[in-house]
């Protein structure tokens, strides 16, 4: 799939900013499935580059000077995969790393209850436990913005009852790491058919040996829990044969496995590590932050 990437994000100030860090994961992580034709960043100023502690491509943005705005600007093309979803078994960091819980994945009574409930079937068949886990988190975190933000916590989130795709990813996170399976957030770009959206997240797992090679769940509307019930043994309910494990995305505000519409940016184990853009300030009083991002498919003259 050919995409056209751009990706807006203005803060306001309602007084002189006088200084500010921002530090910027606006550029698509290399990873299998994916490839860059062009990429780059449009900003105030220089900014340095580095890679973080995940491997992510970091910008490093320090402004000076009395100012009522900052204007961050990421824009490109990238081709990914449109084949099925299949599991990433290269390891960059070691898999246990993303079984430490951190400050927005912390499970509390509650999620390690509702967790719980599906340790047995994670045990048989962990991808399809996790396609359930999936469903069900669906069902009971409905998405509806406005009752969570930024620095809300997964358990916070789940006790709400509602969420955003980042809270979704969270708790999935913090649940898959109970059932003992390495979980990582994920922040990029999702293609839809709306023309100015946010930037998106979801969730990957690192599934052990044995996850089922022709894997359900590759598209919304699927009914996860139906495709989740497995035969003992080496092969799915429906005879498909297993694999390999590795890293495999989940997108839970969607119900689906991440896919060629998935663009990733950063991993991280929350949303701290991995989101977009996150900074520092002196001075601004009140800020006020838009973001708009606009995901177009290419034409075929252009691949």
């Amino acid at each position: 799939m050919h995409l056209h990437i751009s990706h807006e994000t203005v803060y306001d100030y309602d007084a002189p900013l006088s200084r500010s860090t921002q530090y910027l994961r606006l550029t698509p992580r290399r990873s299998r499935g994916l490839r860059i034709l062009h990429w780059g960043l449009a900003l105030p100023a220089p900014a340095s580059s580095c890679a973080d502690a995940f491997g992510n491509t970091m910008h490093v943005l320090s402004l000076d000077g009395p100012r009522r705005d900052i204007v961050l600007r990421a824009m490109g093309e990238v081709i990914t995969d449109d084949g099925p979803p299949r599991p990433d078994p290269e390891d960059e960091l070691p898999a246990p790393i993303f079984l430490r819980d951190s400050v927005l994945t912390r499970a509390d009574d509650a999620l390690r209850r509702f967790a719980t409930g599906f340790a047995e079937a994670a045990k048989a068949d962990a991808h399809g436990a996790l396609l359930m886990l999936m469903a069900a988190i669906g069902e009971r975190m409905p998405y509806l913005r406005g009752y969570t933000d930024a620095a809300t916590p997964a358990a916070e989130a789940f006790q709400t009852g509602r969420g955003v795709c980042q809270d979704h990813a969270q708790v999935f996170v913090c649940c898959a790491r109970l059932l003992g399976l390495p979980a990582r957030y994920v922040s990029g770009y999702l293609a839809t058919d709306a023309e100015h959206v946010a930037s998106h997240a979801w969730a990957e797992v690192r599934l052990p040996d044995a996850a089922p090679a022709d894997l359900p769940g590759s598209g919304s509307g699927d009914d996860p829990s139906s495709m989740a019930r497995t035969d003992a043994g080496s092969r799915t309910m429906d005879g498909g044969p297993r694999m390999a494990g590795g890293w495999l995305g989940y997108d839970i505000s969607n119900q689906c496995l991440a896919d060629g519409r998935h663009v990733k940016l950063a991993i991280g184990a929350d949303y701290l590590d991995a989101c977009p853009v996150r900074g520092v300030r002196t001075g601004g009083g009140l800020e006020t932050m838009r973001a708009e991002v606009l995901v177009k498919p290419g034409t075929a003259d252009q691949q």
